[in-house]
């Protein structure tokens, strides 16, 4: 794997790296358990626009710093009427919806989003969650929508979401009942991949971002679109769609390069055409 090739753009709250074909994404506010803050959400718009506009990325990891992944909304800045990072109000007010793209709310990346979660990963936190594609966490990790207990909604989608992604009896109960879930009992219901021992998720993540930045990213990026376009389609219509996204992929010089790859037994050398 090529290593890390130097930090690109972020913010005080939210730091960028490449790591070979990966862009890495790391909530960086540890001592607030990486709670939401305004510099934190800007990073994160801007760092999956990176992503979508540069082809040489080929996959997203979003993890957090100091052993946690993100405690959700500032409460103590929020009750205050304020958050930290007044000055990129600029950009909130240019864009009053940046804060749900940040949230993955309504933005998708084009590109397969990992995240590697440590610690907790709660509210705001599992909001986030909710719109990455693949989720690896540590043993000790701790998931859960608090907002309930708050008197608040998680209007971050999870009403809507999470039915979709795990069973609605589980979804209703993390909604209703506020409590924390281990990581044990996420991958039981589903809403998360795998569980590695504590200050693994990083390496584990990126390990399956490797194997995805080996594979044709034209395919790579069709597959994530189809799945997701349809997902609330009827079988007949889904199928249709996917005969739309699918056949020209089967006409691009990449789909050629890896038969040819095959045939020749080496590793195909992919060029996004």
């Amino acid at each position: 794997m090529d290593r890390d090739t130097g930090p690109r753009g972020g913010t005080e709250h939210l730091t960028v790296r490449r790591e070979g074909a990966t862009l890495i994404l790391t909530l960086n506010r540890p001592e607030a358990r990486n709670a939401l803050s305004l510099p934190m959400l800007v990073g994160l718009y801007d760092g999956w626009l990176e992503a979508d506009e540069d082809d040489a990325v080929r996959s997203i990891v979003l993890t957090g710093a100091g052993g946690a992944f993100c405690a959700g909304m500032d409460l103590k800045a929020l009750a205050g009427g304020g958050m930290d990072g007044q000055r990129h109000r600029d950009r909130m007010k240019a864009d009053p919806d940046l804060h749900w793209k940040a949230m993955l709310r309504h933005h998708r990346p084009r590109k397969p989003v990992i995240a590697a979660v440590e610690g907790p990963c709660v509210a705001g936190g599992t909001e986030i969650l909710q719109g990455t594609d693949i989720r690896v966490a540590g043993a000790g990790a701790v998931f859960g929508y608090y907002e309930v207990r708050r008197g608040l909604f998680p209007i971050g989608g999870s009403t809507v979401r999470l039915q979709r992604q795990i069973p609605r009896t589980h979804a209703l109960e993390m909604l209703l009942t506020g409590r924390p879930y281990t990581a044990a009992e996420a991958l039981r219901i589903g809403l998360i991949g795998h569980v590695v021992p504590d200050g693994a998720a990083l390496e584990q993540a990126l390990s399956l971002a490797e194997r995805i930045n080996a594979c044709g990213p034209l395919a790579v990026e069709a597959v994530k679109a189809s799945v997701y376009e349809t997902a609330a389609m009827a079988e007949a219509e889904g199928l249709a769609a996917e005969l739309v996204r699918g056949w020209p992929v089967f006409d691009t010089e990449d789909a050629r390069e890896g038969a040819r790859a095959f045939a020749e037994k080496r590793d195909p050398v992919y060029r996004r055409v």
